[in-house]
């Protein structure tokens, strides 16, 4: 597997990514399905170090740097693996090299990330990696029910 930043010549594969509303919402709450080229633009234009997985030229994975505080946080954001490739430790591959950057390239002492309550497998990938629990954010789904949105993060001192 390649990681590797971005290109707008991927921005059609990437939005193939979150096929259907329930995914999209884990993935990017904000966005209208059906997702669409023009409404990543959009989120590209207000996020950083968008990044691509690619394995056998297809791009598997997407993930991105948002919120960067300086001199104190980062959130991972729209972390999301092609569904047939789950499971097989490269989401895990993916959310390191956006923890590496985030400490590296921008040298903040803690990174975030958030996900909702009923996506298990996220919860325990972010768990493996070491992020833990530090708020609780009421959000409604698009079926207009009560979820919760949990906010972990990482310090680099970890």
């Amino acid at each position: 597997m390649e990681i590797r930043p971005v290109t707008p010549e991927d921005y059609k594969e990437i939005v193939s990514l979150m096929p259907n509303q329930k995914e999209l919402f884990l993935v990017y709450p904000k966005g209208k399905h059906p997702f669409t080229v023009g409404q990543l633009q959009e989120l590209a234009d207000h996020r950083e170090e968008l990044t691509v997985a690619v394995q056998s030229g297809q791009i598997i994975g997407f993930a991105n740097l948002y919120d960067i505080q300086a001199n104190e946080w980062a959130f991972v954001g729209n972390v999301v693996i092609h569904r047939e490739f789950r499971g097989s430790g490269l989401g895990q591959k993916l959310v390191a090299y956006m923890v590496q950057i985030a400490f590296e390239n921008y040298q903040l002492p803690e990174v975030r990330i958030s996900v909702f309550n009923d996506n298990t497998p996220a919860l325990l990938l972010y768990d493996s990696l070491g992020f833990k629990p530090y708020a609780l954010e009421e959000r409604s789904d698009p079926a207009g029910n009560r979820v919760a949105l949990i906010h972990m993060r990482l310090r680099k001192e970890q």
